[in-house]
This record gives structure tokens, sequence and C-alpha cells, in this order.
């Protein structure tokens, strides 16, 4: 894997610090600027309805100008909004550098991810995406709940202040060792919005709105679910969040080498899987101890969706897949948004701290059906065939569908020329 991972992954392990850090510090920052947590909580909602809005801008706003100098643009933006959340002197200002740095959110991610496809061969684009996306899941495992530590003990916008320093660490490493490829030639606007009119390109952004919604369904409740019904300490909730961060991680390794070798078979595992233990997550959250193998095995079967899902839009949107791949990124921030809504939904409703568990079951159970009809269609209508990129260039892109249902891709054209 070249280096120039490295520091996409840097970039990403900011952007994942800032993103489930406020969530450790909410009651710090209510308190500082004297309003309620209900109120605080705009922070998260402000963030994820940034990604989503910020992915299609930014990515748009960026076809005029190479990968790269994009990616700097987009850490650029990334430290103005945690510098301007670290000094903000009114509650409102804070919400506004939340907004600004969740806008280079979508995008870094989108661009990044075809970025890193283009470093390394075909056969192991699922890997490098993946590797990318480490950054984000360490983040989880480490820059959380460090940061949740450090806003504790010293303040919070000590912790803002040591993200946006990690946003210019990933900006110093982007412009040292991402090479400096020129923009795709005959690749203009309408030909990434043309990547929406195909139903495969659609049906993978709705397989990641519910899947990785299924997730966030139970995870955005862990903290009553684990102390009112299992049983742990309020101190014990960071723990828990940390073993699921460790499942994050190795599920989205996992991920990206058996994508990259059986694309839908991995989905329709690590869908299945997820839809069952999110189900029996019901039952396993009055134990302390099957509670905790819970939170790994989400984590990691969750996250295992994430390289499978981003490298299904690559490979249906060929030719043109920037757009699509940034869209897919707000898709997550989306499903999020939607599965803590049901989730919130089912517990004003009575139905207790485990309801939001069978509603992120539904949800993993309707992404595996999708997933299914999508493959079924696709052995229906064949392979991604020959697409223009314009007068500048041809795009090919050959898959061929083995028995299994899994996708083997290869592209020469835009983008690989620069291989």
């Amino acid at each position: 894997m070249p280096l120039a991972l490295l520091a996409l992954a840097i970039g990403a392990f900011g952007i994942g610090t800032t993103e489930f850090v406020i969530m450790g510090l909410l009651p710090e920052v209510a308190g500082d600027f004297g309003v309620s947590i209900p109120t605080a909580g705009f922070l998260v909602t402000g963030y994820a309805l940034g990604v989503v809005a910020g992915a299609p801008l930014m990515t748009v706003l960026g076809t005029k100008i190479s990968r790269k100098r994009m990616l700097m643009l987009l850490m650029g933006l990334f430290i103005v909004g945690n510098l301007l959340s670290a000094v903000a002197p009114a509650f409102g200002v804070m919400l506004a550098g939340r907004v600004v740095a969740s806008l280079a959110h979508g995008a870094f991610f989108g661009i990044g991810s075809v970025v890193a496809a283009e470093l390394v061969a075909p056969t192991k684009k699922a890997g490098a995406i993946a590797m990318m996306f480490t950054g984000l899941t360490v983040a989880n495992v480490v820059g959380v709940p460090l940061g949740t530590l450090i806003g504790q003990s010293v303040g919070w916008r000590v912790t803002f202040g040591i993200v946006a320093v990690l946003g210019v660490v990933g900006l110093a490493g982007i412009a040292r060792l991402v090479p400096d490829t020129p923009r795709p030639e005959g690749v203009r606007l309408r030909h990434e919005l043309a990547a929406f009119k195909n139903v495969q390109v659609l049906l993978a952004m709705a397989m990641t709105v519910l899947g990785f919604g299924g997730v966030f369904a139970a995870i955005t409740y862990i903290a009553p679910m684990m102390t009112n019904v299992a049983g742990f300490a309020d101190g014990s909730v960071t723990w828990l969040l940390v073993l699921f961060g460790l499942g994050m991680v190795g599920g989205n390794l996992m991920g990206g080498r058996f994508a990259d070798r059986a694309l839908m078979p991995m989905l329709y595992v690590s869908l299945g899987a997820l839809a069952v233990v999110l189900a029996l997550f019901t039952l396993t959250a009055h134990d302390k101890v099957l509670s905790a193998v819970s939170v790994f095995l989400i984590g990691g079967l969750g996250f295992a969706t994430v390289p499978p899902l981003q490298k299904r839009v690559l490979d249906q949107a060929h030719g043109a897949p920037t757009l699509a791949s940034a869209v897919n990124i707000g898709a997550f921030n989306l499903g999020n948004a939607l599965a803590a809504w049901l989730g919130g939904m089912v517990i004003s409703a009575g139905l207790g701290y485990t309801a939001p568990n069978w509603v992120g079951g539904l949800l993993a159970a309707a992404a595996l059906v999708l997933a299914v009809v999508s493959a079924a269609l696709e052995r229906r209508t064949g392979p991604p065939g020959a697409v223009v990129a314009g007068s500048g260039g041809a795009s090919v892109a050959s898959v061929t569908v083995g028995s299994g249902g899994g996708a083997v891709a290869g592209e020469r054209g835009v983008g690989a020329a620069h291989r």
C-alpha cells in the first residue's frame, strides 16, 4: 500500500475524532454556554446535516481543480472549522464552526476514496479504501476517548484545538505524499450527475443508508441502554465505546480484504449477520458479558459493509465516480440521522431502551433485501459496459460476475492512466 494512503488515513482520523468526540463533551459545552443538553445536541445534528449537504456541494466546486488540491482545500476548511469551535465566544459561533468543519467531511472521504482506489491495482481497490477508512475507525478507539478525557480534564476547547492540529498534520501529509495527478480530462459535472441515473448506484446508496443506519439505531442510545438495562456503571460507557471502535477497525479491514475477492457475498454475510446480532441485542442487552460482545460485533459487522458499499458505488459509477462517492458518504450520515430519530421514537412510545435494537435489525434486513435485488438485477441486465466520458477520452469498466455474485472490476481510462 502506498504511503499516500497514510496521509489520507491521518486526515480521516482527525475527521472521525471531531465527528464523534462532541458526544462525550455535550455536558461541558452546554454548561459553558448556558444551554440545555438537547440544545447542545444540535452540534451533533448540525454536523450530520452539514455532511449530507456538503458532500455534493464541495465535490461539485472541486470539479475544476485536481483531486490533490481539492483534498488540501478540504483539510484547510476542516482546520478553520475546528479552530472556530475552539475559540467560539457563543453557542451560535460554535455551531457555525461545526457546520464549517462538516462541509469537508463527505467530499474528503468521497474524493479520497477515488484517489485511494487509483493508487493501487484494480484487485486491491477495496483494500486501499479500507486503509483510508482505518483512520476513521481508529479515531473511535483512540481519538474519541482521549479527546473526551482531555476535554473533561483540561477543557473542551483544548480538544478542538488539538483536532485542528491533527488537520494540519493531515494537510502536510497530503501535500507531501499524495501524487499531484492532473484533473481527469473529459469529465464534466453533467457526467458526474449522470451516475445518479444508474439504478445500481441508487441501490448501493440505499443499502448504505439502511445498513449503517441499523448500526446507529442501537449505538446512539448505548449509554442509557447499558446503564439502565445491562447494569453498567456510567464510567463503563467510554470503554464500551472503545470496544465498539475496536470492532469497527477489525470489520473495516476485513470488509476491505474480502470485498476485493467477492464483493456481493461479503455484503450478504455482513448485512445478514448484522441484522441477526441487532435483533438478538434486544435480549443480550440484559447481560453484561453478552451485551459487551454484541457491541463489539455490531461495530465489526457494521463497518465490514463500508469498503464493499463504497467500492460498489465506484464500480457502478464508472467513468465519473467522484460525486457519487462523496454523496454515498453523505448517505452514511443520513442513515445515522434517520436511525437515531426512529430509535428515539420507539423509546418515546414507551417500548423501552432496547427497542432501537430491533429497529436497527429491521433496517439491516432491508439493506440485505436490496443487496439481493441489486445482484439479481445485475445478472439480468449485465454488468456495467463501456461509458464514454467525453471527447477528451473514454473510460471502460469491465466487471465479471462470478457464480457467487461477487464482482471483480478492472478499469482503463479515467484515473487508471495515472496509476
